[in-house]
């Protein structure tokens, strides 16, 4: 167990150059397809961890029932995470950023983009078909298909969105900045050559990284289940936190990075979602829905509503310091006060119900369902965006 534990020595760089190998793909990949493709794209690299972690554990539940509960511990505990910690910590850092150099106000709203609406709604209909997989208590292969099919049409939609223009490239990084003065061909070979190289690395680095932090955890005394619900997420989550604080610390970084972490999200709603049936059925060797009790209900219900306050929070573009705040204040007492679960659900639905009251009052306060209509209007009268034009030498 101690020489596992040694063994972060060599993991936990290694994760991080991972990280910023398919940061700076994406960044550059931008340039030539959608940002928002190009973080699905890289939403699936950087959860690869993830989805080891959650193939395990749902094998594990199919050979033994009573580990079931740590199958959906896993599943909600990762959502929460990035919500209730990577939304916030995202803020956080840009508003640090902005106090150090003063190039952006230090309290000032994260402003998205027009094409993030894409992103924002991307999220709700799985979110939302998740309330019929709680009320009938099982997730099984053919809710797995439904939500399969959900992440194919938001990557149809982000598909059709056009690349970034040239002249947003300046603040990316170096690397990235380089492979955009390359060639045509040479640019999107240097591009998947980043994406893969960063991939390669992550898969064969992800299984030992997390076994080195489990020896720690063990060494420390931390419990199965509160390191498979909030341990094992925050690290199988890791690069995208690095990638997401890399862009956040950037003056118009931090619009990227909140993407990053709800593209993840979907990527998490959707085909990790799907793939938990999947394995439990392979392993029972027969097809079987995923049973969870009341207990586990609750963390499923907590998670679906915290998801939809996260969208409603962003359906008007803007992300401030005191969503943030409550954001993480909400993750952090549930963390602290397991036990307080049905409050902060409670609490969850209240503040959505406030933010749809809000909008008879306000029309921007839900702008992003107008935005997403117009941008699916645009979208049917053009083909799909061809290949740009190269970006100019910097």
């Amino acid at each position: 167990m101690a020489a596992t534990a040694w063994s972060a020595l060599w993991t936990f760089p290694s994760i991080l150059f991972s990280a910023f190998l398919v940061a700076w793909a994406a960044e550059a990949a931008q340039f030539l397809i959608s940002q928002g493709l190009a973080l699905a794209l890289l939403a699936w690299l950087q959860t690869l961890p993830e989805f080891a972690v959650e193939a395990v554990i749902a094998w594990e539940a199919g050979k033994d029932p009573s580990q079931t509960h740590l199958a959906i511990a896993n599943f909600t505990g990762a959502i929460r995470l990035l919500i209730g910690l990577g939304w916030p910590m995202i803020y956080f850092v840009a508003a640090y950023s902005g106090y150090r150099n003063g190039r952006r106000k230090t309290w000032a709203e994260i402003e998205l983009d027009e094409e993030h609406a894409i992103e924002v709604v991307g999220l709700l209909p799985p979110v939302l078909f998740f309330f019929w997989v709680w009320a009938k208590g099982s997730l099984s292969i053919w809710d797995g298909a439904i939500l399969v099919a959900m992440y194919v049409a938001y990557l149809a939609i982000l598909w059709r969105v056009p690349p970034k223009g040239e002249e947003s490239a300046e603040d990316v990084a170096y690397v990235s900045r380089a492979v955009l003065r390359l060639g045509g061909r040479m640019r999107w070979a240097a591009v998947a050559s980043l994406f893969a190289a960063g991939g390669t690395l992550l898969y064969f680095t992800a299984h030992p990284f997390l076994e080195s932090m489990l020896a720690l955890a063990v060494l420390f005394g931390v419990s199965d289940f509160v390191f498979v619900q909030w341990v094992a997420p925050f690290l199988s989550e890791f690069p995208e936190k690095v990638s997401a604080f890399y862009w956040a610390h950037k003056p118009k970084g931090a619009a990227m990075a909140l993407m990053n972490m709800v593209s993840s999200n979907i990527n998490q709603w959707t085909v990790l979602a799907a793939m938990i049936p999947l394995v439990y059925s392979l392993s029972v060797g027969d097809v079987a829905a995923l049973p969870f009790d009341g207990e586990q209900r609750t963390e499923i219900l907590i998670t679906i509503l915290q998801s939809v306050l996260g969208v409603l929070i962003l359906a008007n573009l803007r992300f401030s310091y005191w969503e943030a705040t409550l954001l993480f204040t909400l993750w952090f007492a549930q963390f602290l006060r397991p036990g307080l679960r049905d409050e902060i659900s409670w609490i969850y639905a209240i503040w959505s119900v406030l933010i749809v009251a809000h909008s008879f009052v306000d029309s921007e306060r839900l702008r992003v369902f107008r935005v997403f209509r117009d941008l699916l209007r645009r979208q049917a009268r053009r083909t799909p965006p061809e290949t740009p034009v190269p970006v100019a030498h910097r």
